[in-house]
C-alpha cells in the first residue's frame, strides 16, 4: 500500500506510521509530547477540518464493497474522503475497519485517522453477565478482568473505543437500563466504575488490546421519572453531588478518556448543553482533559425538547456548554462552521474540542499506526478463545445470588435424583445473552438445560410449560409477551408430579430489558406466575431460578417457594455457571446491588434513604395512623441491598473501633471478626455502613463506606479491618462543597444493608 505524498514538514513531524505494521509499538507518549503534536496538527487544519473532527457517523455502507450512491450515504462518503468526519461507530471487523480507516487516512488532505466506537457493554463476541449481574459479585478484580476480556476481543475486531461503562445510579427497576449499570449505591457504583475503566483501558491505551472507555450518561439519566425511558429527570443538587456524580468522578480519576452525556435534562436544561455539568464540574473542577460525546442525536433532540429552535441554536448551546462530538445528530456538520466563521462561537471553543479529540487519538497510537487495531491474526486467535470463555464463566458464577434456601434444598444431589426442569427460559440459548450484545451472535449461550445435562448422575426431564415471547426477539423490535396460551401447562404439571425436585427457570427475556424497555409491572410476565403456582400445587419442592435484568416483584414466590436463585442474564456461559452453583461445585457469594421491592408501588425503594420527621412504626399496642407508611404494604423491601445467602453461614462478632473520638482530619479503624459457622467453605462480602446522626443537611440512615470479599474455610475465623477517613465521613452540600462536620456517627457491619452490629464514635470540632 502506497501512502499519498504529504509535503507539510510539521505534519510529518507530528505523525508517522508504518502502514503494514502488524505488531505496532506500544510506547506511551508523554503529556508534553502529545500536546506538541496536537498543537502542530491543529495549526494545519482548516475550519472545515476542525469541524469534521467533532462529527461522528454511524456505519452507512459495506465499506469493502463499491462506494455508496444513495444521497445521504454518498454525502457521508464524501465527508469521509474530505476530512469532515472524526469518528465512526458500528463499523466492526478488521476488514471493514481497515477499509474505512484507509479512506480517512489516504484520501483526506491531512490523513487524520478515525476513532472507531462501538457499544461493548458486557463483552464483544464472548459475553460476560450483564453489568448489573457483575455488580452483584462485588468482586472488583473479576469485574476488571471481564472488561479486559471485552476490550481484547473488541480491539481484535478493529474497535478502539467503547461506549461503556454506564455508571448511572438508579433506584427504579422499572427503567430497563438498570441492567447496564452498577445498581443503586454511589459507593459500590464508584468502585465498579473505576474497575471497568481500568479493565477497558489497561495501563497504556497504545496497547492494541485496549480500548478507550466512555463513562455515561453524564449525568442523571438513571433518575428518569417513573422509570420511563427518555423521560425527564428531576432531582436535587444534593442528590446530584452525593449520589449521581461520584461514579463519574471515580471514572475520571481512573483515567477514562471520554464521557457521554444523555437524553435527560437536569435543573431545566438538557444535559447535552448543561454548562454547569460539562464545563464547570467536569472540565474545570475535575480537570478532565478527554472529550465528551453526545448520545445518539441528543444535540438535535434539543429542538424537540424546546431548548433550541433550530440546528444552529442547538450547535451553539451544545458546543459552548462542552459537548465536543456530535453522535449521528447532523448538527455540528451542518451548523458549526458558519457559527464559528461569523464569530457567534469563538474559534478557541472549537479548538478546545478538537484538541481533546486529537489527544485521545494520539494516546491510542492511531497516528503512529492507524491500522494498529487491524490485525486479522489477532482477530482469529483472540475472539472466542478458550481463555475468554473461562473468564466469563468465572464472572458468571460470581454474579449469582442465593435469595432463599429453606430446608437446604440446595445444593442438589449429583446422583439418584429425578429432577424436572420447567420454564420457557430453561432451554433458551438466546435470552441469557442479555441485552446490549451487538457484537455477539444470537443463540450462542449455553442454555440452562444444557448446563444441567452436563451432570450425568440424575434423571432430568424437561417441559417448557409455556412460551414467554411469541415473536422473534430482537434488539430493535417490540416483544410480544404470551399472556394467554397455556396449552403446555398440562405437560409441565405431569412432569413435576413425579420429580424429587422441580427447577423452574422463569423471569424476563434478555430483550425485555435494556434501552427502551421500561415496564410498569415487574412480576413474572405473561403466564409464568400462573404456571409457577400450578406446578407448586403438585410439587412444593421447587427451586426457582430467575433470569432477569432488573429486580422483580416476586412476593408470592418469596412466601411459598423454598429455594430462589437470582441468576440474571449471565452471558455466553450462563447454563454452565448456574448448574455449577445448583450442584454445589461453586458456593454462591453474590449480594444484591439493587433492592428488591415487595410491590411496584414502593418504587423508588433503596436502602440509603433519608429519614423523615415520622419515620418509624409506633411501639406495639400503640396503633397510630400518622406515620410514614403505606396502608396496604410494608415499608421494608422484599430483599434489601447487599443481601445474599450462601450454602454455609457466617457469624459477625467483636466489632471494635480503635478510637471513640477523632478530629475531622483523623482516621478511625474498624475491625470485626467473621466466622464461617456452616459446613461449606465459602465467600462473604463483609459490608460497612455509617450514619451521620446530625448534620447541616439531612443524611441517609445508612451509607455503604467499605466492603471486603473474604474467603473462609468451614470453621475458620478472620478479623477484617476497615479504615474510615475524611473521604468516607463527609458529604457534599447543595453547592458541591465537600464537608466533614463534627457530630455523632454510628458504624454498622454485617452481610447486608440491614447490618445491625453497631458501634458509635464522635468527630470533634
Amino acid at each position: 500500500m502506497k501512502l499519498k505524498s504529504i509535503t507539510t514538514p510539521i505534519f510529518i513531524a507530528a505523525i508517522s506510521f508504518t502502514a503494514h505494521a502488524q505488531t505496532p509499538s506500544s510506547m506511551k507518549l508523554s503529556e508534553e509530547e502529545i500536546t506538541t503534536k496536537v498543537d502542530s496538527l491543529l495549526s494545519l487544519m482548516t475550519l472545515e477540518e476542525k469541524v469534521g473532527q467533532t462529527v461522528q457517523y454511524n456505519g452507512f455502507w459495506d465499506v469493502t464493497g463499491p462506494a455508496p450512491n444513495g444521497t445521504n450515504e454518498a454525502k457521508k462518503y464524501e465527508d469521509l474522503k474530505n476530512g469532515r468526519v472524526g469518528s465512526m461507530l458500528s463499523v466492526r471487523g478488521v476488514k471493514e475497519v481497515r477499509a474505512v480507516q484507509k479512506i480517512a487516512v489516504e484520501e483526506s488532505r491531512l490523513g487524520i485517522p478515525l476513532i472507531i466506537g462501538f457499544d461493548v457493554i458486557h463483552g464483544y463476541k464472548t459475553l460476560s453477565p450483564i453489568p448489573l449481574a457483575e455488580a452483584a459479585s462485588w468482586d472488583l478484580e473479576a469485574i476488571k478482568k471481564s472488561a479486559q476480556v471485552a476490550a481484547s476481543e473488541a480491539a481484535a475486531s478493529g474497535i478502539n473505543w467503547t461506549f461503556a461503562p454506564m455508571v448511572d445510579i438508579s433506584r427504579d427497576p422499572r427503567w430497563g437500563r438498570v441492567m447496564e449499570g452498577g445498581g443503586e449505591d454511589p459507593f459500590l457504583g464508584s468502585k465498579i466504575a473505576a474497575a471497568r475503566v481500568t479493565g477497558f483501558q489497561g495501563e497504556n491505551l497504545a496497547d492494541p488490546l485496549t480500548i478507550a472507555a466512555c463513562a455515561k450518561h453524564f449525568a442523571g439519566y438513571g433518575f428518569a421519572e417513573a422509570g420511563r425511558e427518555y423521560n425527564k429527570a428531576d432531582f436535587s443538587a444534593v442528590t446530584l453531588h452525593n449520589v449521581v456524580l461520584p461514579p463519574f468522578k471515580a471514572a475520571v480519576e481512573a483515567g477514562t478518556r471520554t464521557l457521554m452525556n444523555g437524553f435527560n435534562e437536569w435543573n431545566g436544561l438538557p444535559v447535552t448543553a448543561n454548562k454547569y455539568l460539562l464545563h464547570d464540574v467536569l472540565k474545570d473542577e475535575w480537570d478532565f482533559n478527554g472529550f465528551v460525546v453526545s448520545d445518539w442525536a441528543s444535540i438535535e433532540e434539543m429542538i424537540t425538547w424546546g431548548y433550541a429552535k433550530d440546528k444552529k441554536e442547538a450547535a451553539l448551546r451544545a458546543m459552548t456548554a462542552g459537548t465536543d462530538m456530535d453522535m449521528e445528530g447532523y448538527v455540528y456538520n451542518e451548523a458549526l462552521e458558519e457559527l464559528v466563521a461569523n464569530g457567534t462561537i469563538d474559534e478557541e471553543v472549537l479548538d478546545d474540542a478538537v484538541r481533546r479529540i486529537l489527544r485521545v487519538k494520539f494516546e491510542l497510537g492511531l497516528f503512529e499506526d492507524p491500522y494498529r487495531y487491524c490485525d486479522e491474526e489477532r482477530e482469529r486467535t483472540i475472539i472466542g478463545s478458550k481463555e475468554n470463555r473461562e473468564a466469563v464463566l468465572d464472572m458468571a458464577k460470581k454474579s449469582i445470588v442465593l435469595l432463599k434456601n429453606e430446608n437446604k434444598l440446595l445444593p442438589l444431589q449429583k446422583k439418584n435424583q429425578n429432577i424436572a426442569v420447567i420454564g420457557p427460559l430453561a432451554e433458551d440459548d438466546n435470552s441469557p445473552l442479555g441485552s446490549w450484545r451487538l457484537g455477539s451472535d444470537d443463540h450462542t449461550a449455553v442454555s440452562f438445560l444444557e448446563g444441567m445435562r452436563a451432570y450425568k448422575g440424575n434423571n432430568i426431564t424437561y417441559a417448557k410449560g409455556a412460551d414467554l415471547i411469541t415473536n422473534d426477539p430482537q434488539f430493535t423490535k417490540e416483544l410480544h409477551v404470551n399472556t394467554s396460551n397455556k396449552s403446555d401447562f398440562d405437560e409441565a404439571i405431569e412432569t413435576a408430579k413425579n420429580a424429587d425436585v422441580v427447577v423452574m427457570v422463569l423471569g424476563e427475556h434478555g430483550f425485555q430489558t435494556g434501552e427502551g424497555r421500561s415496564r410498569t409491572e415487574l412480576g413474572l410476565s405473561g403466564v409464568q406466575q400462573e404456571l409457577l403456582e400450578k406446578v407448586y400445587e403438585v410439587n412444593k419442592n421447587i427451586v426457582l431460578v430467575l433470569n432477569n435484568g432488573r429486580p422483580l416483584v416476586i412476593d408470592w414466590a418469596a412466601a411459598h417457594i423454598p429455594a430462589i436463585v437470582e441468576a440474571w442474564q449471565l452471558g455466553t456461559e450462563s447454563g454452565n455457571a448456574i448448574a455449577q452453583v445448583l450442584y454445589g461445585d461453586y458456593n454462591p457469594s453474590g449480594k444484591l446491588p439493587m433492592t428488591f421491592p415487595r410491590s411496584v408501588g414502593q418504587i423508588p425503594i433503596y436502602y440509603n434513604k433519608r429519614n423523615t420527621g415520622r419515620p418509624v412504626d409506633p411501639a406495639p399496642g400503640q396503633e397510630q395512623v400518622f406515620w410514614s407508611k403505606y396502608i396496604d404494604e410494608e415499608n421494608s423491601p422484599l430483599y434489601p441491598f447487599g443481601f445474599g445467602l450462601s450454602y454455609t453461614t457466617f457469624e459477625y462478632a467483636d466489632l471494635k473501633l480503635n478510637k471513640e473520638s477523632i478530629k475531622s482530619s483523623d482516621e478511625i479503624k474498624v475491625s470485626v471478626t467473621v466466622t464461617n459457622t456452616g459446613n461449606y467453605d465459602g465467600k462473604e462480602v463483609v459490608q460497612l455502613y455509617i450514619h451521620d446522626k446530625y448534620a447541616s443537611i439531612i443524611r441517609p440512615i445508612k451509607e455503604l463506606k467499605g466492603f471486603e470479599l473474604v474467603t473462609l474455610e468451614k470453621g475458620e475465623s478472620k478479623t477484617i479491618q476497615f479504615t474510615l477517613t475524611e473521604k468516607e465521613l463527609g458529604f457534599y452540600d447543595a453547592e458541591g462543597n465537600y464537608k466533614v462536620e463534627p457530630g455523632e456517627f454510628s458504624v454498622f457491619v454485617g452481610g447486608s444493608s440491614e447490618a445491625d452490629l453497631k458501634k458509635e464514635f464522635t468527630i470533634k470540632e
